[in-house]
């Protein structure tokens, strides 16, 4: 395994290709009402690519054809954009997407509510949003990539939710997945040793019921197998001498929804 530890210049880098797939990030969650089909938010952001001359790091990665990843409800990942999925009020949607400034990758994700949404798709909207944020706080040089999915899991459990066991945070800089992987579950000393300067991308994914999926026919969108609901949000983060810096600030600038 060959986890790189990234130099000033390069996190500099990092830190304004975050910054740009945060404000389009959030441009596109904001566009993302009732009526709207979620091919045009990947138009969105595709659009908002070129203006800041930054690329898609989604669209072609492995043959993904879209610049963003948009999960509706049971969707769990690697949702593929359709005109004729048109989002309907008491949805909600994750929305996964990164870019390439300079030859950096940023990446990120937030879950969001359509209009009115139930009391249970608010409560894991907010928990799994949570449950990232604890993972943050336990991703501190001397820990390990186990002390952050230690900490998801066991904030998300309390409720009965899972999380997907399939997919996992990841290291990232010139490539978009990197070592370490990082797991939304462990223990503490367990994986990978954190130290000053890797980057990472921590993402919890959590289902409402069971963590089992199943992978539609086009060979990319994941859904719960018990048909509950699932949520999904990401930072990347910077991992210092003393507190992580969150590198992707969605959460810092404005995201009325």
């Amino acid at each position: 395994m060959s986890i790189s530890i990234k130099s000033p210049a390069e996190i500099e880098v990092m830190r304004r290709a975050c910054h740009i797939q945060s404000e389009i990030l959030n441009q596109v969650c904001a566009a993302a009402k009732a009526g709207i089909s979620t091919a045009e938010l990947n138009a969105l952001a595709e659009n908002l690519c070129r203006e800041r001359k930054v690329i898609p790091a989604f669209k072609n990665y492995h043959g993904f054809p879209a610049a963003i990843c948009a999960s509706v409800n049971d969707h769990v990942v690697h949702g593929i954009p359709s005109a004729e999925e048109i989002l309907q009020d008491g949805d909600i949607i994750a929305i996964d997407f990164g870019v390439i400034l300079e030859k950096f990758y940023a990446d990120a994700c937030r879950t969001i509510p359509i209009g009115q949404v139930s009391g249970e798709a608010e409560k894991l909207i907010e928990r799994t949003r949570e449950s990232l944020y604890r993972g943050i706080a336990a991703a501190r040089a001397g820990n390990t990539t186990g002390h952050i999915g230690y900490a998801v899991e066991g904030y998300v459990r309390q409720f009965g939710y899972s999380p997907v066991r399939e997919t996992v945070g990841h290291g990232i800089g010139h490539h978009l997945h990197e070592d370490p992987e990082v797991p939304n579950w462990g223990r503490p000393g367990t994986g990978i040793a954190l130290r000053p300067g890797m980057t990472i991308c921590i993402e919890p994914i959590i289902n409402r019921g069971t963590s089992e999926i199943l992978t539609e026919k086009d060979g990319w969108t994941t859904r719960t197998k018990d048909g509950k609901l699932s949520a999904h949000f990401e930072h990347q983060i910077l991992i210092t001498a003393g507190e992580p810096e969150v590198l992707t600030n969605w959460d810092s600038v404005s995201h009325k929804y």
